[in-house]
């Protein structure tokens, strides 16, 4: 008899497999990062079809075979709609969730991660924050919980409204990291902060952020 386990989580990456299948890569509360296949999700009608696709967040019920999880059922919450009627705001989410997926690992607590993607999407479907203020908040916020955030650069003269916010970026509650705006020079100085933090602490090149980098 099969046992069930039942993670709640967020879809970051989809890939077919054969004919009618898809696998995941879920990252989620209980167990991490974790890959599934999607039995038959390909299938027009298929139960799973609307479930498999990235961004989709909810609780997802699994079974582990000898080699791999295979999803079984999925509760959606939130499949962030206004993400797949806005290209660019799809090119933010994917590379969030790619850095995420590089970041995260199987059967490591990733709860503070899971938290952040969820919330950066928000903020990318809210429009209430410019989509760059968001991806500066999201880098930073993700090298302070992979523990390697050094805080604002002494290196460089910085406006006090910048140092402030990259503070503030680094300590606040998650939920309420997209909570204020900033002037464009601040925004400007957040901007490089964030890509030579991203440099010199992820220091990869990310697919869905060469296709962000056309569009702007």
């Amino acid at each position: 008899m099969q046992e069930y386990i039942i993670v709640t989580g967020i879809i970051l990456k989809q890939s077919p497999v054969g004919e009618y299948d898809r696998h995941i890569s879920l990252l989620t509360k209980e167990r991490g990062k974790i890959s599934a296949f999607a039995r038959g999700a390909r299938r027009p009608g298929n139960k799973l079809a609307a479930a498999a696709t990235p961004f989709s967040f909810g609780r997802f019920k699994l079974y582990e075979g000898r080699n791999s999880y295979s999803l079984a059922e999925a509760d959606i919450q939130n499949y962030f709609e206004e993400l797949r009627t806005d290209y660019e705001g799809a090119c933010y989410g994917m590379y969030f969730a790619e850095v995420a997926d590089y970041y995260t690992r199987e059967n490591n607590d990733e709860r503070e991660m899971m938290k952040l993607l969820y919330q950066s999407l928000r903020a990318l479907c809210a429009k209430s924050l410019p989509n760059p203020l968001v991806q500066c908040i999201f880098e930073c916020r993700a090298i302070a919980v992979n523990g390697e955030f050094p805080g604002p650069p002494t290196d460089r003269q910085l406006e006090e409204s910048t140092i402030y916010a990259l503070q503030y970026i680094a300590a606040s509650p998650v939920e309420k990291l997209y909570t204020f705006v900033v002037t464009d020079s601040v925004l400007a100085e957040l901007r490089q902060v964030a890509k030579d933090y991203m440099k010199k602490f992820v220091g990869r090149e990310f697919k869905s952020l060469e296709v962000l980098q056309t569009l702007c």
